[in-house]
């Protein structure tokens, strides 16, 4: 017999676990560009909290309300905007206060859906690192009000995608992978799912990717010549390193809803860019990547083919 949740806030958070992950994996019907190449993508908006961030934020916020490190303190954190998302989602399902630093330039969607969720937001200049600089300034001076969970450093946001994106992989291509194709922001995704899927299979190739210069459209991504190295990131498992342009990323999400019906966000559209390089470059093979989240986020930019 299974003992009692005692917590309301765990219980609540509990009763979403099966709704976290295990997104459906999606055959790109027209964008695979030859016979014996096949395109295949984790369509992970389609979970609750409504990005791939979901997976490591509810891990996250569930181990802190576990631990008591949440009774009477409010949960902060860093976030370009998923994150963020994902644990206002979560925060007020189970009534645990949140606060976001959110860097200035982040859309407005994002803004109005952190709002809407009852997250404060603390504006920041200097991207995600300001954003994790004046969080941490936050919780260091009122310890007593804010914890600090801290995603950019946090082993969930490596563990989850391990134990849990990379076997999903694995299973729903029944072992058939054979390239695992991402872009680089907090790196979890690159190294858990690189990790499992190495573990598995060590011929799997793993391809990262980054923006082709320090100035793009791609929110969450970073170019690693002149940004910081997150700190769960691990090169170990990475075989090669593509640049992504903005003005490929754009012209992806007009094809993709023209010829697949997806209708993606800028990541997840230079993540099927990348894909396309590699089914380009081999004759036959299985490529895997995720699709972070759709496009209700980014209608703001305005983007232009």
């Amino acid at each position: 017999m299974t003992a009692p949740i005692l917590d309301n806030r765990l219980q609540a958070l509990e009763e979403l676990r099966w709704h976290v992950g295990n997104t459906p994996l999606h055959t790109m019907v027209k964008l695979s560009p030859k016979k014996n190449v096949t395109i295949l993508a984790k369509l992970e908006w389609q979970q609750f909290g409504g990005s791939i961030k979901a997976r490591a934020a509810y891990d996250i916020i569930s181990q802190a309300t576990i631990s008591g490190a949440l009774n009477g303190r409010t949960l902060i954190d860093a976030s370009t905007g998923n994150t963020g998302i994902a644990f206002g989602i979560f925060g007020a399902i189970s009534n645990i206060p949140v606060s976001i630093c959110l860097p200035k330039d982040s859309t407005s969607e994002t803004k109005h859906m952190l709002k809407t969720l009852g997250v404060e937001i603390i504006e920041t200049e200097n991207g995600i690192e300001g954003a994790r600089d004046k969080a941490l300034e936050i919780s260091q001076n009122q310890p007593d009000k804010f914890h600090f969970v801290d995603q950019l450093t946090h082993d969930s946001s490596v563990t989850t995608h391990y134990n849990g994106t990379g076997k999903e992989i694995w299973f729903e291509t029944g072992g058939r992978v054979t390239h695992f194709v991402t872009g680089i922001g907090t790196s979890g995704t690159l190294t858990g799912v690189g990790r499992k899927l190495r573990e598995l299979n060590p011929n799997v190739q793993i391809i990262g990717l980054q923006p082709d210069s320090q100035a793009h459209i791609i929110e969450g991504w970073r170019h690693l010549d002149s940004s910081k190295i997150p700190g769960v990131y691990d090169p170990i498992p990475l075989n090669e390193l593509l640049n992504i342009s903005d003005d490929e990323t754009i012209h992806m999400m007009v094809r993709a809803a023209k010829e697949e019906g997806l209708l993606l966000s800028p990541s997840s559209a230079a993540n099927l860019v990348g894909a396309l390089k590699v089914a380009n470059s081999i004759d036959e093979g299985t490529i895997v990547t995720v699709l972070s989240d759709d496009i209700r986020k980014y209608k703001s930019l305005n983007l232009q083919a």
